[in-house]
């Protein structure tokens, strides 16, 4: 008898050992279940400028040409250093830059894969960015993409962004376009 009391006084040694390593193993990792869900709106407009002695964008990769990539640039990429703005002017004032690329990734339409953060210097925003991801139906008046990370005070975002061309000049390919962006994020 007094082997087995000494036997199950050993095993609940073990297990309470192994319960208090294992809470001491995960430490290193702590939820914070008080977060609150916060949803930012922000309007601003893009200006990509492709002409000039200074562009904003600039085409680095051309397709070969051909009839299926010339209708509509399929393969083409350009890199971006965009300005952001309060207002649809390029004097108006600048909240932040839009860096990243977009390419043509449609063969039979004109959809732009837009790999892009928006990185804002001014206000509460300033040093904070939201990553965009998404197709950009650049041809339609108005178009939808996702919001799919950030950092700063839009860390953890979740979201999308509302586009619509304000300005485009066909022989330059200088364009302004107004964001209204929705962000969901936590505190």
């Amino acid at each position: 008898m007094a082997t087995l009391f000494s036997l199950a006084a050993v095993l609940l040694l073990v297990i309470i050992t192994i319960q208090e390593t294992h809470s001491q193993d995960s430490s290193w990792a702590k939820r914070d279940d008080s977060g609150k869900e916060v949803v930012t709106n922000l309007q601003f407009y893009f200006h990509d400028i492709l002409s000039g002695k200074n562009p904003s964008a600039i085409p680095v990769v051309q397709p070969p040409r051909n009839t299926t990539s010339s209708i509509t640039g399929f393969g083409s990429l350009t890199m971006v250093d965009d300005q952001l703005t309060v207002g649809p002017e390029s004097t108006s004032k600048e909240v932040g830059r839009a860096r990243g690329l977009y390419g043509s990734a449609g063969q039979t339409d004109f959809g732009l894969i837009m790999v892009m953060s928006y990185v804002f210097t001014d206000g509460i925003y300033d040093g904070s960015s939201f990553s965009l991801l998404s197709i950009n139906q650049a041809a339609n008046p108005v178009r939808e993409m996702a919001i799919v990370g950030g950092t700063g005070l839009f860390r953890l975002a979740r979201g999308y962004a509302i586009a619509q061309t304000y300005s485009m000049d066909f022989s330059t390919g200088d364009a302004v376009v107004g964001y209204n962006v929705t962000i969901t994020t936590y505190i």
